[in-house]
């Protein structure tokens, strides 16, 4: 473990992880090996010594008297006093009003720390631990009693203090995901046995957590930063799977709504629900050519709450075209597919050559749904997108819509937008590329389907 770094203990209960901290503390001696800091062995520390050098935060600790918080956050003070006589200097109270500002426990300092909750209290005892200034923290399970605000603020603290102090911090975490966001490096403990010890990246192997934690569980990759996300799958008799034949279509000139009892996994680039989600109800909106919103994600959330619908259960997509030339085909063999196409090409756009245009006002947009009845992998959904999009650049050079600024095939609109929706449940589909059989059907659909819509829109217009 060097210096400055943030180190997690994982594994599950009764895994060593305590007696751990423990051991590193001098409350217990190791059966085997030793333990040294700054590469003198640690029985070698006189008591105040070591307490210079390691404060610790226990998993729970109780306080027999009743103290004000100030006075209990001043006992970590005591390792720097040359004796029990020695009062408090403005140094040390600069020391513990600091700690007491760092945990968020500073309004607290006149109250007894009896009244306090269980996670204010925990807060006021990392306050002690910090004010021994020590090199080494110690934390067992720290975010315990603590709402998930100050789980987030208490462990964003550490990590920075480790970097800017060259605190070492030592934590045990029950959470794993805390652990992959938080830790530099992680000793994965399985029945005082070591797993794995390293990055969080290299230690979170789905297939060890599995079979330590027996538990189903899937490892994908944080949205927004480097970091393994561990998602767990509960062992609950499964809900009752959405079908195909059970969704609701709604056709109308001002929307396409489609409704399921149960919810479908989507991945798409609506306006609403973009990204990754689960989603019930799926509304493709008609707006005025002359629609403009400051934001679009707002007012159409607005939209959704005054037609009565929740808004966390909808995705939704809008579209300047008209809704009568919509396109919708239902596959009549498996695997059982429902796919939604409506399209106005008036802003059809070559990409090749897509740099050459300035915006304008024309209105078109390309909207498709695919509804999938099966299981898709995460390769499947975006090879789903793909096959979608080829068959629409076919559809277009077919009816021969050309950008009307070069006057070359058009391969959409500059404003298309595409979901692929699956029930994840039935036959699972590792892929969904051209060479399969899902995406042999997908992409007769989506040609089939666009090319209509677009001779819909193109009988209208000549009319």
């Amino acid at each position: 473990m060097n210096k400055g770094e943030f180190f997690g203990i994982i594994g599950p209960n009764g895994s060593g992880k305590s007696t751990l901290i423990n051991a590193i503390n001098g409350g217990i001696s190791p059966s085997n090996g030793r333990i040294t800091i700054d590469d003198k062995p640690l029985g070698a520390y006189q008591s105040k010594e070591r307490a210079k050098k390691i404060a610790v935060l226990p998993q729970v600790s109780e306080t027999a008297f009743s103290y004000t918080v100030w006075d209990v956050v001043a006992l970590g003070r005591y390792p720097h006093h040359k004796g029990w006589l020695q009062g408090q200097t403005e140094a040390d109270n600069q020391v513990i009003s600091e700690s007491l500002k760092q945990t968020d426990t500073y309004q607290f300092r006149d109250h007894m720390l009896h009244q306090l909750s269980g996670g204010e209290r925990q807060r006021v005892l990392l306050a002690r631990a910090l004010a021994q200034e020590p090199d080494i923290l110690l934390l067992d399970e720290p975010t315990n009693h603590l709402d998930i605000s100050h789980q987030m603020n208490l462990l964003n603290s550490l990590r920075q203090w480790s970097e800017n102090r060259k605190l070492t911090v030592l934590a045990v975490l029950h959470d794993l995901n805390m652990a992959n966001l938080y830790c530099q490096q992680v000793l994965f403990l399985q029945k005082g046995k070591k797993v794995a010890i390293d990055t969080p990246s290299r230690v979170m192997e789905a297939g060890a957590l599995r079979r330590v934690y027996a538990a189903e569980l899937h490892r994908h990759e944080h949205p927004d930063v480097a970091s393994p996300l561990i998602t767990f799958v509960p062992r609950w008799e499964a809900q009752r799977t959405p079908r195909i034949e059970e969704l609701v279509v709604d056709h109308s000139s001002q929307w396409i709504k489609i409704t399921s009892p149960i919810y479908w996994k989507t991945f798409s680039s609506a306006v609403l629900g973009a990204g990754t989600g689960w989603y019930r109800t799926f509304i493709n909106r008609h707006v005025h050519k002359d629609y403009h919103c400051d934001n679009v994600e707002n007012e159409f959330s607005d939209y959704v709450k005054e037609k009565g619908l929740e808004v966390t259960e909808t995705l939704g997509m809008m579209t300047a075209a008209r809704l009568e030339d919509a396109v919708i085909l239902r596959s009549s063999s498996v695997p059982s597919i429902l796919l939604m196409v409506s399209a106005g090409v008036s802003n059809a756009v070559d990409i090749s050559k897509a740099y050459l245009q300035q915006n304008h006002d024309s209105i078109g947009t390309i909207n498709i749904w695919v509804f999938i009845e099966g299981h898709l992998t995460e390769a499947a959904y975006v090879q789903a997108v793909m096959t979608v999009t080829e068959a629409k650049v076919k559809a277009l050079h077919d009816e021969e819509i050309l950008d009307p600024v070069t006057k070359s095939l058009a391969t959409g609109t500059s404003t298309d937008s595409v979901m692929i929706a699956a029930s994840q449940s039935g036959v699972r589909f590792p892929y969904a590329g051209t060479a399969t059989e899902l995406g042999k059907e997908i992409g007769r659909m989506a040609y089939e389907g666009t090319r209509k819509t677009i001779s819909r829109y193109k009988e209208r217009m000549f009319q």
